[in-house]
């Protein structure tokens, strides 16, 4: 038996990349899935393959998470495990000609309820509904290791995946004593959509390799053996992490060097 066979498990964004490996994986796992992206013709595409349902529909929005939870729960009778994993990237160049610092208001909204504000929504719905009926609940946030160090690039991912792993945190402390169990996704580079857009960054969000979609799931299977709360494709984020936290000024200006050889390069602005 595989380690969720039976339980009912909602993956977001799950049409492509670490979303369809997750809904894949928790199929082979024994799990019923619902499967969600934005893109309706790739859920359906995901679902039909792994013997899933498809839940298309946009999960930025109050409504749009509610609509897509009363969907699953009505397939599944009842969600155990919920992968809040639908992002976006939306490098500050493409809506302000260069400079993310310059980034619109309504960039950063939109970011911010995709990969914030999606996952508290997500919460606010399932979490009264798991302790209500006693029987707990799994809420697994895709962050990135973006939200554990410092990103060059995009200040709007940079912040938003920060917000994402802070958000988990607060969840895990506030209801992991009630049976809520609390997971947070942090890889490196992964050979998704979004790192071939990476432009000049790939090289450096592949610096310590970057994984398949299906390795980001293989990690996060792993990681049910002791419902761990960080969740590290990349192991050696570990080491980075504890050297930002335990000496931030020098991890600041190792970070700055990095920015300044960038710049003196020309690839970003």
């Amino acid at each position: 038996m595989g380690t969720l066979e039976g339980q009912g498990v909602v993956v977001t964004g799950a049409g492509r990349g670490i979303g369809r490996a997750l809904a894949t994986r928790a199929a082979a796992e024994g799990a019923r899935v619902v499967v969600n992206d934005l893109d309706a013709d790739n859920a359906r595409a995901v679902a039909a393959e792994i013997g899933g349902t498809a839940a298309p529909g946009d999960v930025s929005s109050a409504d749009g998470v509610r609509a897509v939870i009363d969907s699953a729960t009505e397939a599944l009778g009842r969600i155990d495990v919920f992968f809040a994993n639908a992002g976006i990237d939306g490098a500050g160049k493409d809506a302000s000609g260069g400079d993310s610092l310059q980034t619109s208001d309504e960039v950063w909204d939109r970011i911010m309820d995709v990969n914030v504000m999606a996952h508290v929504r997500a919460a606010r719905e399932l979490v009264p509904r798991w302790l209500e009926d006693g029987r707990g609940g799994r809420f697994v946030v895709t962050a990135s290791a973006a939200g554990l160090l410092t990103m060059i690039g995009s200040a709007p991912y940079s912040v938003t995946k920060h917000a994402a792993v802070g958000f988990a945190e607060w969840l895990s402390v506030t209801y992991g004593h009630r049976g809520i169990t609390v997971q947070a996704i942090c890889p490196q580079g992964v050979r998704t959509r979004m790192l071939d857009d990476a432009g000049p960054l790939q090289d450096l969000l592949s610096k310590d390799s970057a994984l398949e979609p299906e390795q980001v799931a293989d990690a996060f299977v792993a990681a049910l053996e002791d419902d761990r709360f960080l969740v590290l494709p990349h192991p050696e984020v570990a080491g980075y992490y504890a050297a930002r936290a335990t000496d931030t000024d020098r991890w600041l200006a190792g970070m700055r060097r990095l920015q300044r050889k960038l710049d003196e390069s020309g690839e970003l602005p």
